[in-house]
């Protein structure tokens, strides 16, 4: 497909979007409109790399990240109705204290298809993905996240169509007080080696904009 025409599908899809986020800030009296319910923690990601190099050094390489990590419900709903649910890291950039990246997932299948088709949560054993790629030095990547108990994630990344290749795990520690708040954006921030894609940039940047003047934060 002809990239002027995916350009034009992901900005009148973004635009979409941006105007569903409107319509749910207009209705409820929260500063989230989405994800306006969940708890900050604590959470230590350890990277061992996968056997399939990507070019992308967070995928690739070994270390051991401090995190931080937002479990929340994305529309919000109550009690037992299932929701979309979401896993929300913070991974600060090698060598720079000023930078870091923001991976945001979202319960989805877990097959080559399904992968990029947000679920409800029905259970806890529900896995989580980016739904969208990321570029990289050998091509699109989509990131992914499978419990493998109530605080611990192994976490993958899959070429389109491809299997999962395990490259970490993550273990969510204390829960941080009320008041630490973060807003993540995965447009503003990616972490070490990835890239979004343009057409993934205009998708998402009108919805996250808008949330961000919801949240009345300052236009980067």
């Amino acid at each position: 497909m002809p990239s002027s025409v995916i350009t034009t599908v992901a900005d009148a899809a973004g635009r979409t979007l941006a105007a569903m986020t409107s319509g749910i800030a207009a209705l409820r009296s929260a500063d989230k409109p989405l994800h306006p319910e969940g708890e900050m923690r604590a959470g230590t990601l350890v990277r061992t790399g996968a056997v399939e190099l990507t070019g992308a050094s967070w995928l690739d390489d070994l270390g051991q990240d401090d995190v931080l990590v937002r479990v929340s419900h994305a529309i919000g709903l109550p009690g037992p109705v299932p929701d979309i649910e979401g896993l929300a890291l913070r991974i600060p950039s090698a060598g720079d204290d000023d930078r870091y990246g923001d991976v945001l997932l979202a319960t989805t299948g877990w097959n080559p298809l399904m992968r990029h088709v947000l679920v409800p949560a029905w259970s806890r054993e529900q896995t989580f993905t980016t739904l969208l790629p990321y570029r990289t030095l050998t091509g699109p990547v989509v990131l992914g996240a499978r419990p493998l108990g109530p605080d611990d994630f192994e976490l993958s990344w899959a070429r389109l169509g491809k299997d999962w290749q395990a490259f970490g795990a993550l273990h969510l520690a204390e829960r941080l007080p009320e008041q630490t708040e973060v807003s993540f954006d995965p447009v503003l921030h990616v972490p070490d080696g990835l890239e979004q894609y343009p057409w993934v940039e205009r998708l998402r940047e009108r919805s996250y904009a808008t949330a961000r003047r919801a949240r009345r934060e300052p236009m980067a």
